[in-house]
Protein backbone atom coordinates (compact mmCIF):
# COMPACT_ATOMS: atom_id res chain seq x y z
CA UNK A 1 0.00 0.00 0.00
CA UNK A 2 3.44 2.06 0.55
CA UNK A 3 4.04 2.00 -2.72
CA UNK A 4 0.17 2.86 -4.32
CA UNK A 5 0.34 5.69 -2.11
CA UNK A 6 3.52 7.05 -3.48
CA UNK A 7 1.96 6.39 -7.15
CA UNK A 8 -1.18 8.25 -6.27
CA UNK A 9 0.80 10.97 -4.96
CA UNK A 10 3.63 11.31 -7.79
CA UNK A 11 0.36 10.96 -10.07
CA UNK A 12 -1.35 14.15 -8.23
CA UNK A 13 1.48 15.92 -8.03
CA UNK A 14 2.07 15.66 -12.35
CA UNK A 15 -1.78 16.19 -12.79
CA UNK A 16 -1.67 19.23 -11.01
CA UNK A 17 1.18 20.48 -12.55
CA UNK A 18 -0.26 19.69 -16.15
CA UNK A 19 -3.29 21.72 -15.32
CA UNK A 20 -1.17 24.78 -13.84
CA UNK A 21 0.94 24.95 -17.01
CA UNK A 22 -2.44 24.45 -19.15
CA UNK A 23 -4.41 27.43 -17.13
CA UNK A 24 -1.39 29.67 -17.72
CA UNK A 25 -1.00 28.64 -21.11
CA UNK A 26 -4.93 29.67 -21.79
CA UNK A 27 -4.31 32.84 -20.05
CA UNK A 28 -1.57 33.52 -23.13
CA UNK A 29 -3.98 33.20 -25.67
CA UNK A 30 -6.85 35.16 -24.36
CA UNK A 31 -4.31 38.55 -25.02
CA UNK A 32 -3.57 37.30 -28.10
CA UNK A 33 -5.37 37.55 -31.46
CA UNK A 34 -8.35 34.82 -31.16
CA UNK A 35 -9.03 34.89 -35.06
CA UNK A 36 -5.94 32.02 -34.70
CA UNK A 37 -7.32 28.29 -34.01
CA UNK A 38 -4.72 26.03 -32.58
CA UNK A 39 -5.23 22.13 -33.59
CA UNK A 40 -6.45 20.39 -29.95
CA UNK A 41 -4.05 17.69 -29.04
CA UNK A 42 -5.45 14.22 -29.02
CA UNK A 43 -4.72 12.38 -25.55
CA UNK A 44 -3.51 8.80 -25.51
CA UNK A 45 -6.35 6.34 -25.39
CA UNK A 46 -5.90 2.77 -23.77
CA UNK A 47 -7.07 -0.25 -25.98
CA UNK A 48 -10.24 -2.30 -24.84
CA UNK A 49 -9.22 -4.75 -22.29
CA UNK A 50 -7.02 -7.79 -23.59
CA UNK A 51 -9.13 -10.72 -21.70
CA UNK A 52 -13.12 -10.42 -21.19
CA UNK A 53 -12.95 -11.34 -17.43
CA UNK A 54 -10.54 -10.99 -14.77
CA UNK A 55 -10.25 -14.25 -14.25
CA UNK A 56 -9.15 -17.02 -17.27
CA UNK A 57 -10.20 -20.80 -15.69
CA UNK A 58 -7.86 -20.17 -12.35
CA UNK A 59 -5.27 -17.47 -13.41
CA UNK A 60 -5.99 -13.53 -13.13
CA UNK A 61 -5.97 -12.03 -16.51
CA UNK A 62 -4.55 -8.05 -16.89
CA UNK A 63 -8.72 -6.98 -16.97
CA UNK A 64 -8.96 -4.39 -14.57
CA UNK A 65 -13.28 -3.79 -14.12
CA UNK A 66 -13.84 0.16 -13.47
CA UNK A 67 -13.51 1.93 -9.90
CA UNK A 68 -16.72 1.07 -7.96
CA UNK A 69 -17.37 -2.10 -9.55
CA UNK A 70 -18.01 -5.26 -7.86
CA UNK A 71 -17.24 -8.76 -9.38
CA UNK A 72 -18.96 -11.95 -8.10
CA UNK A 73 -16.86 -15.12 -8.94
CA UNK A 74 -17.81 -19.06 -8.73
CA UNK A 75 -15.03 -21.63 -9.98
CA UNK A 76 -16.22 -24.85 -9.63
CA UNK A 77 -14.26 -28.01 -10.16
CA UNK A 78 -15.55 -31.88 -10.46
CA UNK A 79 -13.67 -34.73 -9.93
CA UNK A 80 -11.09 -36.57 -11.93
CA UNK A 81 -12.58 -38.36 -15.04
CA UNK A 82 -11.03 -41.52 -15.04
CA UNK A 83 -13.82 -43.67 -13.12
CA UNK A 84 -15.63 -42.88 -16.77
CA UNK A 85 -19.23 -43.54 -16.84
CA UNK A 86 -19.20 -45.15 -12.78
CA UNK A 87 -19.73 -41.76 -11.82
CA UNK A 88 -20.23 -39.71 -15.06
CA UNK A 89 -16.83 -38.55 -15.74
CA UNK A 90 -15.93 -36.92 -12.47
CA UNK A 91 -19.18 -34.87 -11.96
CA UNK A 92 -20.37 -37.02 -9.00
CA UNK A 93 -17.06 -37.08 -7.74
CA UNK A 94 -15.35 -35.10 -5.29
CA UNK A 95 -15.78 -31.53 -6.32
CA UNK A 96 -14.19 -28.41 -5.53
CA UNK A 97 -15.70 -24.87 -5.19
CA UNK A 98 -14.78 -21.03 -4.95
CA UNK A 99 -16.46 -18.73 -4.29
CA UNK A 100 -15.49 -14.46 -4.28
CA UNK A 101 -15.75 -11.08 -4.62
CA UNK A 102 -13.91 -8.33 -6.08
CA UNK A 103 -14.03 -4.76 -6.01
CA UNK A 104 -12.54 -2.22 -7.65
CA UNK A 105 -11.72 0.26 -5.47
CA UNK A 106 -9.55 2.47 -8.51
CA UNK A 107 -9.46 1.86 -11.78
CA UNK A 108 -6.10 -0.61 -11.88
CA UNK A 109 -6.57 -1.42 -8.04
CA UNK A 110 -8.80 -4.55 -6.82
CA UNK A 111 -9.25 -6.25 -3.43
CA UNK A 112 -11.00 -9.60 -3.30
CA UNK A 113 -12.56 -12.23 -0.67
CA UNK A 114 -12.48 -16.10 -1.57
CA UNK A 115 -13.14 -18.82 0.60
CA UNK A 116 -12.44 -22.56 -1.34
CA UNK A 117 -13.93 -25.64 -0.14
CA UNK A 118 -10.75 -27.89 -0.37
CA UNK A 119 -8.33 -27.34 2.80
CA UNK A 120 -11.43 -25.29 3.49
CA UNK A 121 -9.23 -21.83 2.06
CA UNK A 122 -9.98 -18.36 2.55
CA UNK A 123 -7.97 -15.80 0.47
CA UNK A 124 -7.00 -12.29 0.03
CA UNK A 125 -6.45 -11.32 -3.77
CA UNK A 126 -4.71 -7.88 -4.64
CA UNK A 127 -4.73 -6.87 -8.58
CA UNK A 128 -2.33 -3.47 -9.26
CA UNK A 129 -2.48 -2.74 -12.87
CA UNK A 130 1.14 -0.67 -13.45
CA UNK A 131 1.16 0.27 -17.16
CA UNK A 132 -2.09 0.10 -19.65
CA UNK A 133 -1.21 -0.53 -23.18
CA UNK A 134 -2.21 1.94 -25.66
CA UNK A 135 -4.07 2.39 -28.85
CA UNK A 136 -0.99 3.73 -30.55
CA UNK A 137 0.93 1.90 -29.61
CA UNK A 138 3.57 3.71 -27.42
CA UNK A 139 2.75 1.86 -24.54
CA UNK A 140 2.82 -1.72 -26.57
CA UNK A 141 1.67 -3.89 -23.15
CA UNK A 142 -0.75 -4.21 -20.07
CA UNK A 143 1.73 -4.85 -16.95
CA UNK A 144 -0.09 -6.50 -13.86
CA UNK A 145 1.22 -7.31 -10.26
CA UNK A 146 -1.12 -10.23 -8.68
CA UNK A 147 -0.96 -10.73 -4.89
CA UNK A 148 -2.85 -14.12 -3.48
CA UNK A 149 -2.78 -14.57 0.44
CA UNK A 150 -4.18 -18.02 1.30
CA UNK A 151 -5.22 -19.08 4.88
CA UNK A 152 -6.05 -22.45 5.43
CA UNK A 153 -8.52 -23.44 8.02
CA UNK A 154 -8.28 -26.98 8.67
CA UNK A 155 -8.03 -27.97 12.44
CA UNK A 156 -5.07 -27.02 14.60
CA UNK A 157 -3.74 -30.61 14.47
CA UNK A 158 -2.64 -30.35 11.28
CA UNK A 159 0.24 -28.28 12.01
CA UNK A 160 1.06 -30.77 15.11
CA UNK A 161 4.50 -32.87 15.31
CA UNK A 162 3.29 -35.52 17.22
CA UNK A 163 -0.13 -37.44 15.43
CA UNK A 164 -0.39 -39.65 17.43
CA UNK A 165 -1.56 -37.50 20.57
CA UNK A 166 -3.84 -34.05 20.71
CA UNK A 167 -1.14 -31.90 21.84
CA UNK A 168 -1.33 -29.15 19.36
CA UNK A 169 2.35 -27.78 20.83
CA UNK A 170 3.77 -27.33 17.15
CA UNK A 171 0.76 -24.99 15.82
CA UNK A 172 1.46 -21.73 14.94
CA UNK A 173 -1.56 -19.82 13.18
CA UNK A 174 0.97 -18.56 10.39
CA UNK A 175 1.42 -22.11 9.72
CA UNK A 176 -1.45 -21.76 7.48
CA UNK A 177 -0.24 -19.39 5.39
CA UNK A 178 0.60 -19.21 1.89
CA UNK A 179 1.36 -16.58 -0.98
CA UNK A 180 1.60 -16.37 -4.41
CA UNK A 181 3.18 -13.11 -5.99
CA UNK A 182 3.35 -12.69 -9.87
CA UNK A 183 3.74 -10.38 -12.92
CA UNK A 184 1.72 -10.55 -15.60
CA UNK A 185 2.19 -9.16 -18.81
CA UNK A 186 -0.36 -8.98 -21.76
CA UNK A 187 -0.90 -7.82 -24.95
CA UNK A 188 -4.10 -7.33 -27.25
CA UNK A 189 -3.13 -7.81 -30.98
CA UNK A 190 -6.35 -7.33 -32.58
CA UNK A 191 -10.06 -7.91 -32.03
CA UNK A 192 -9.64 -11.50 -32.06
CA UNK A 193 -6.31 -12.56 -30.27
CA UNK A 194 -4.78 -11.60 -27.14
CA UNK A 195 -2.12 -13.12 -24.98
CA UNK A 196 -0.39 -12.75 -21.59
CA UNK A 197 2.64 -14.60 -20.02
CA UNK A 198 3.64 -14.39 -16.06
CA UNK A 199 6.69 -14.90 -13.89
CA UNK A 200 5.31 -16.03 -10.30
CA UNK A 201 6.96 -17.00 -6.87
CA UNK A 202 5.16 -19.35 -4.51
CA UNK A 203 5.28 -19.98 -0.83
CA UNK A 204 4.29 -21.88 1.89
CA UNK A 205 5.03 -21.42 5.38
CA UNK A 206 4.66 -24.66 6.87
CA UNK A 207 4.80 -28.20 4.50
CA UNK A 208 5.65 -31.59 5.54
CA UNK A 209 9.21 -32.40 5.61
CA UNK A 210 9.60 -34.06 2.38
CA UNK A 211 8.22 -30.97 0.00
CA UNK A 212 9.83 -27.63 -0.47
CA UNK A 213 8.38 -24.13 0.54
CA UNK A 214 8.97 -22.57 -2.20
CA UNK A 215 8.71 -22.70 -6.07
CA UNK A 216 9.28 -20.52 -9.25
CA UNK A 217 6.56 -20.78 -11.78
CA UNK A 218 6.06 -19.81 -15.42
CA UNK A 219 2.17 -19.49 -16.75
CA UNK A 220 0.64 -18.36 -20.20
CA UNK A 221 -2.94 -17.55 -21.36
CA UNK A 222 -4.65 -17.34 -24.82
CA UNK A 223 -8.28 -15.79 -26.05
CA UNK A 224 -9.20 -16.03 -29.43
CA UNK A 225 -12.44 -14.41 -29.98
CA UNK A 226 -14.40 -16.30 -32.69
CA UNK A 227 -17.82 -14.13 -32.66
CA UNK A 228 -19.29 -11.33 -30.64
CA UNK A 229 -19.64 -13.50 -26.88
CA UNK A 230 -17.92 -16.48 -28.10
CA UNK A 231 -14.13 -17.22 -27.56
CA UNK A 232 -11.87 -20.30 -27.38
CA UNK A 233 -9.55 -19.34 -24.35
CA UNK A 234 -6.61 -21.52 -22.98
CA UNK A 235 -4.22 -21.45 -19.96
CA UNK A 236 -1.02 -23.46 -18.58
CA UNK A 237 0.77 -23.25 -15.06
CA UNK A 238 4.13 -24.88 -15.46
CA UNK A 239 6.45 -25.07 -11.88
CA UNK A 240 10.01 -24.81 -12.72
CA UNK A 241 12.14 -27.63 -10.81
CA UNK A 242 14.98 -25.12 -9.91
CA UNK A 243 18.05 -26.67 -7.34
CA UNK A 244 18.54 -23.15 -5.91
CA UNK A 245 15.46 -22.62 -4.01
CA UNK A 246 14.83 -26.61 -3.26
CA UNK A 247 14.75 -27.26 0.68
CA UNK A 248 17.89 -29.54 1.69
CA UNK A 249 16.10 -31.78 3.08
CA UNK A 250 13.73 -33.19 0.15
CA UNK A 251 13.81 -36.70 -0.31
CA UNK A 252 12.63 -37.23 -3.77
CA UNK A 253 11.46 -41.13 -3.52
CA UNK A 254 9.71 -40.72 -0.03
CA UNK A 255 6.88 -38.95 -2.06
CA UNK A 256 4.55 -38.19 -4.93
CA UNK A 257 5.93 -35.80 -6.47
CA UNK A 258 3.98 -32.43 -7.27
CA UNK A 259 5.46 -31.08 -9.96
CA UNK A 260 2.78 -31.42 -12.74
CA UNK A 261 1.61 -28.45 -15.34
CA UNK A 262 -1.80 -27.25 -15.20
CA UNK A 263 -2.83 -27.60 -18.40
CA UNK A 264 -6.56 -26.15 -19.37
CA UNK A 265 -8.45 -25.77 -22.41
CA UNK A 266 -12.23 -24.30 -22.92
CA UNK A 267 -14.96 -21.53 -24.02
CA UNK A 268 -16.29 -18.42 -22.64
CA UNK A 269 -19.26 -16.59 -23.55
CA UNK A 270 -19.25 -13.18 -22.51
CA UNK A 271 -21.77 -10.16 -21.66
CA UNK A 272 -21.04 -6.67 -20.62
CA UNK A 273 -22.14 -7.94 -17.08
CA UNK A 274 -21.48 -11.85 -17.50
CA UNK A 275 -18.91 -14.22 -18.17
CA UNK A 276 -18.79 -17.87 -18.58
CA UNK A 277 -16.52 -20.57 -18.83
CA UNK A 278 -16.17 -24.05 -19.35
CA UNK A 279 -13.46 -26.34 -20.02
CA UNK A 280 -11.25 -29.03 -18.64
CA UNK A 281 -8.07 -28.50 -16.33
CA UNK A 282 -5.12 -30.99 -15.00
CA UNK A 283 -5.52 -29.25 -11.45
CA UNK A 284 -7.98 -30.05 -9.03
CA UNK A 285 -6.91 -27.19 -6.69
CA UNK A 286 -8.32 -23.67 -7.75
CA UNK A 287 -6.03 -21.06 -5.80
CA UNK A 288 -2.86 -20.44 -8.05
CA UNK A 289 -0.46 -21.58 -5.19
CA UNK A 290 -2.60 -24.90 -5.09
CA UNK A 291 -1.65 -25.68 -8.54
CA UNK A 292 1.90 -25.04 -8.69
CA UNK A 293 2.49 -27.00 -5.62
CA UNK A 294 0.25 -29.76 -5.53
CA UNK A 295 -0.50 -30.67 -8.90
CA UNK A 296 0.20 -34.37 -9.75
CA UNK A 297 -2.22 -35.07 -12.56
CA UNK A 298 -0.97 -35.06 -15.92
CA UNK A 299 -3.08 -33.39 -18.75
CA UNK A 300 -1.60 -36.28 -21.59
CA UNK A 301 -2.47 -39.28 -19.49
CA UNK A 302 -6.23 -39.59 -17.76
CA UNK A 303 -5.76 -36.80 -15.38
CA UNK A 304 -8.46 -34.29 -16.79
CA UNK A 305 -11.05 -32.42 -14.58
CA UNK A 306 -14.23 -30.90 -16.24
CA UNK A 307 -15.04 -27.32 -14.34
CA UNK A 308 -17.06 -24.27 -15.12
CA UNK A 309 -16.51 -20.48 -14.02
CA UNK A 310 -19.22 -18.07 -13.57
CA UNK A 311 -18.30 -14.15 -12.91
CA UNK A 312 -21.24 -11.24 -12.78
CA UNK A 313 -20.69 -7.46 -12.48
CA UNK A 314 -22.50 -4.43 -10.53
CA UNK A 315 -21.56 -1.06 -10.98
CA UNK A 316 -22.35 1.49 -8.15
Amino acid sequence: MKQIYKTLRFGAFTLLTILATQTRIVAQEATQDTTVQETPVETEQPVRAAFESGLLFDNATTTLQPSKTLEFVLQHRFGIIENGVHDLYGIYGAANIRFGLNYSILDNFTVGLGTTKTNKFQDLQLKYRIIEQTRSNSIPVTVMLYEVIGIDGNADTKWDLTPDTVSTKSYKFSNRMSYFTQLVVSRRFNDHLSLQVGGAFTHYNCVDSIYDHDRISLSFAGRYKFSPQGSFIVAGDFPLDLKKIKDAKRVSDAAVVYDKPNLTVGVEISTSTHAFQIYIASAKGILPQEDIMWNKNDFFNGGILIGFNLTRLWNF
